[in-house]
């Protein structure tokens, strides 16, 4: 494919049947931004397309990676913008300006494919830092854009694996290190310190930062937010058991996403509370297990409308520590993006904090239904059209978006 004197831009169309790398695409996306090119995202135009200016080294990555790609005419391209411009038509531009500084709250030793969001920002070649408690404590937030939490658990409970791990020395050399890192910076309990962890990042969302979380980071951040006038760990966590009055000290303002909930402090229960669905969505076979997009308005909602952007509004489920959100212990604030009806529960939420936005998922590993300790990483090279984590990669680009006013 090679362009010619006519040829005005480069359209990588996102649709199931003609692209068959669709997270590589984002890749090439951002890599655009990097050189100085303004991208457009085509909102809900053969799901989620991306065109921009014909410049060679965009054409040469493409099929270095192997995105689908076409050369098109300004008079081509004219009429896609025409159709998209139409009121009676579900879509819009939305124009990506720069690359967005993405950092993934992540301990140093952790492998990429311990978390499915370094795992594919690695397969799209998106950049990242690593950054953990001693970045954070020392104010390093303000310097990226986007921040990813991975599967941590905020209330100091080490993701509450005591019952079944408590020997294994990957969770006693988990258990030093956090414990060492709370004492270097004053803090007499590991609690203590994932809450100013969690403070830290409030502050970044409230100055307009953007903020990701799936799994058990998602839950658990906002539980170490509302339990942060009691101690809702046992004695196995922190030496002292939980206090007394804990549930009643629980302030449901202080968190994003979460009310009403009742907290689990047995240490031989894995769940952390009532937010998740797991314990409730009883047997689910695999095969049967998906959940749906919302189809958003791209016009008046163009946020939620790039955070769904996809080939498909059918999406499979997969399960986490947190596989998803019981509906009544959300906010009403809160927007639902995904849900599994049968279930009553919700897999994809978002809201807004202060300046900035917040985005929880929930599940593990998009294309690994039941990921346990120990499993193999997902090679993402079988699984290059995956609609799962396609939802991941339109959260790294949102911030690359420029800002329109909400119209009402």
């Amino acid at each position: 494919m090679s362009s010619t004197a006519f040829a005005a831009r480069i359209f990588i169309p996102m649709d199931d049947e003609s692209q068959s790398q669709h997270l590589k695409a984002y890749g090439v996306a951002y890599f655009a931004l990097t050189q100085g090119i303004e991208v457009d995202w085509m909102l809900n135009f053969r799901g989620g397309s991306f065109a921009m200016p014909s410049v060679e080294s965009i054409e040469r990555i493409c099929r270095l990676r192997g995105v689908d790609f076409e050369v098109i005419s300004d008079a081509q391209y004219a009429g896609m913008v025409s159709k998209i411009a139409d009121p009676d038509y579900n879509g819009d531009f939305i124009k990506l300006e720069k690359p967005p500084k993405i950092a993934v709250y992540t301990p140093g030793d952790k492998q990429p494919w311990d978390d499915a969001v370094t795992l594919v920002l690695n397969y799209a070649q998106i950049p990242y830092d690593k950054v953990y408690d001693d970045e954070l404590l020392e104010g390093k937030l303000p310097e990226y854009d986007w921040l990813h939490l991975h599967h941590e658990d905020f209330t100091g409970q080490y993701g509450k694996f005591w019952a079944g791990y408590r020997g294994a020395s990957w969770y006693i050399d988990d258990v030093k290190k956090n414990e060492a890192t709370a004492a270097r910076h004053g803090f007499k309990k590991v609690s203590q310190l994932k809450l100013a962890v969690a403070l830290k990042i409030r502050e970044f969302v409230a100055g307009g930062g953007y903020l990701f979380a799936m799994c058990s980071a998602t839950d658990t951040y906002d539980m170490a937010l509302d339990a942060q006038q009691t101690d809702i760990c046992d004695a196995v966590f922190d030496g002292d058991p939980p206090a007394p009055d804990a549930p009643q000290r629980l302030d449901f303002t202080q968190g994003f996403a979460f009310k009403d909930y009742t907290i689990f402090f047995s240490p031989y229960e894995l769940e952390y509370a009532t937010i998740d669905n797991t314990n409730y969505r009883g047997s689910v076979p695999p095969e049967s297990d998906y959940f749906t997009l919302f189809t958003f308005s791209a016009k008046f909602d163009p946020v939620p409308t790039m955070l769904c952007q996809n080939h498909t509004t059918t999406i499979k489920g997969f399960m986490g520590q947190t596989t998803a959100f019981r509906k009544e212990t959300l906010k009403t604030s809160v927007l639902v993006m995904g849900e599994y009806k049968p279930k009553n529960e919700v897999r994809y939420i978002h809201g807004e904090y202060g300046k900035g936005t917040w985005t929880f998922y929930g599940g593990h590993d998009p294309e690994d239904y039941q990921h346990l300790v120990g499993d193999p990483p997902t090679d993402l090279s079988l699984h290059p059209k995956s609609p799962g984590y396609r939802l991941i990669l339109n959260n790294v680009l949102f911030p690359a978006a420029k800002k329109k006013p909400r119209k009402t």
